[in-house]
């Protein structure tokens, strides 16, 4: 059963961990590409938010978008 978590904790550390050890040594040398995985999801969050406000303002349009409060029946 040892074998068993320490080899989990090999595929973590030695395996899955490898490009955040390899850029948390990178941060001394070079900071914004140290955090490329952090600016990738702040680009991806950004677009996203984008896309669900478009799509809002879409149905806000075209009056398909329900603002009675009384819409979900828990609500009443």
């Amino acid at each position: 059963m040892k074998a068993f978590f320490e080899g989990i904790q090999y595929l973590f550390e030695e395996i899955l961990f490898a490009p955040m050890n390899w850029m948390r040594e990178m941060e001394l040398s070079n900071w914004w590409t140290a955090n490329l995985v952090n600016w990738i999801f702040i680009v991806v969050c950004c677009y996203w938010t984008w896309y669900w406000t478009k799509e809002l303002k879409i149905f806000k349009d075209k009056g398909d978008d329900e603002q009675d409060t009384t819409a979900h029946s828990f609500l009443k």
